[in-house]
């Protein structure tokens, strides 16, 4: 608004200043070496007017020419990423729909102009994976570590493929770059564990299994079922070597650890593979006498020997409590064979082929029967274990 009426003031001057100018007589002389001009003073002053804006004209010329030039350079580059940005947006639907050559291809294109390469060299790696084609997805790895904040994340997914490959030694030299350890990412920590189990490589996955429990990686019964795994492999693994070994190992587990059924048996067995019989009887003792479970009764028929009367007096009181458990009545058949007691081998066969038929208990009774020369009977056992689903 304030521009406008300074327009309007200067035209009002210049109507009223143009017949005086015009009545003025004076003129303009102007020489420069051979050259002359001369003019009257009001054309002079109009001829200034149209030179100034002119020049002002000009100006405006040169300057939006020169950005036009200075903006083309970049035309093609610009072009590029926008190019890139294409062939990224193809891959990521090209993935989504596991289309993984056109993926693969995609991602590839769009990682040469793109603004995030390593993400579109992780995209192609992953669809080579699915494509079986470990040597470019080893190199579209490769490119995607020369970014400096992509390492771990290389070697983490690096590691995976080749789990998943069944190239476990190289996942190993890889995972050991990594160093998993209780302050590592969950990824790497569930790797190592999925890695380890691969491997049975039992000591080290029981030093994350902490790690493992207090951030549920996995869930609670998958916690206690790979515990319980990890050490009785390595309570076998020491009973192999000496009983210094078998003792420092049980020393380490915790207090729930060595109440735990199955850890308990491996290391009674440890125990009577090293000569130490009595130990064993000792804590089965304990065991049987406070916690009765089943698989208990399969290692009282393994460890307990004919002079053991101290255990068979003991089973004697589960009579009526375990009557209807199938360890149980194998367990006192077991034991009856032992001290060669034929008809109490065969009541207790007898009832476990009733509470639980399977081939090899109908064939235990049939093989008793006939020790007692009940041929009649041994051949219907027979027709009952040829019979039998397993």
């Amino acid at each position: 608004m304030i521009k406008m009426l300074a327009y309007v003031i200067i035209i009002l001057l210049g109507l009223c200043v143009t017949p005086y100018l015009l009545e003025t007589k004076g003129y303009i002389y102007i020489a420069i070496w051979d050259y002359q001009i001369e003019t009257s003073l009001a054309f002079g002053l109009f001829a200034l007017i149209v030179f100034y804006i002119g020049l002002a004209l000009t100006k405006r010329v040169l300057v939006l020419l020169l950005t036009l030039v200075l903006s083309s350079r970049y035309l093609p580059e610009r072009w590029r990423i926008k190019k890139a940005k294409k062939q990224t947006l193809i891959g990521a639907l090209a993935l989504a729909e596991e289309d993984w050559p056109t993926a693969e291809k995609a991602m590839v294109k769009g990682a040469e102009n793109g603004e995030l390469p390593a993400l579109n060299y992780f995209a192609a790696a992953r669809a080579a994976q699915h494509q079986h084609k470990t040597t470019e997805r080893d190199k579209y790895l490769a490119k995607a570590q020369l970014d400096p904040l992509a390492k771990k994340a290389v070697l983490t997914t690096h590691t995976r493929y080749l789990l998943k490959q069944g190239e476990l030694t190289q996942a190993r030299i890889l995972l050991n770059e990594l160093d998993p350890t209780s302050k590592s990412k969950d990824s790497v920590i569930k790797l190592a564990a999925d890695l380890y189990l691969a491997q049975q490589d039992w000591a080290a996955l029981k030093l994350i299994m902490p790690a493992l429990a207090k951030r549920h990686i996995y869930s609670d019964e998958d916690i206690i079922e790979i515990t319980t795994k990890a050490n009785i492999h390595l309570i076998n693994q020491a009973a192999e070597a000496t009983a210094g070994e078998l003792d420092k190992c049980w020393g380490w587990l915790s207090k729930s650890e060595r109440n735990q059924v199955q850890t308990l048996i491996a290391y009674l067995y440890g125990l009577c593979k090293l000569q130490r019989k009595d130990e064993a009887l000792k804590l089965l003792y304990k065991q049987l006498k406070t916690n009765p479970v089943e698989s208990l009764f399969d290692a009282v028929a393994e460890i307990a020997s004919a002079h053991d009367n101290d255990i068979r007096k003991l089973l004697s009181k589960f009579e009526q409590t375990h009557e209807n458990v199938v360890n149980y009545q194998e367990c006192l058949a077991k034991l009856a064979l032992q001290t060669r007691d034929f008809k109490q081998a065969k009541i207790h066969w007898y009832n476990a082929c009733q509470i639980a038929p399977s081939r090899t208990r109908w064939l235990a009774l049939a093989q008793v029967q006939e020790q007692l020369g009940d041929n009649t009977m041994a051949m219907q056992s027979y027709r009952h274990a040829a019979n039998a689903s397993s």
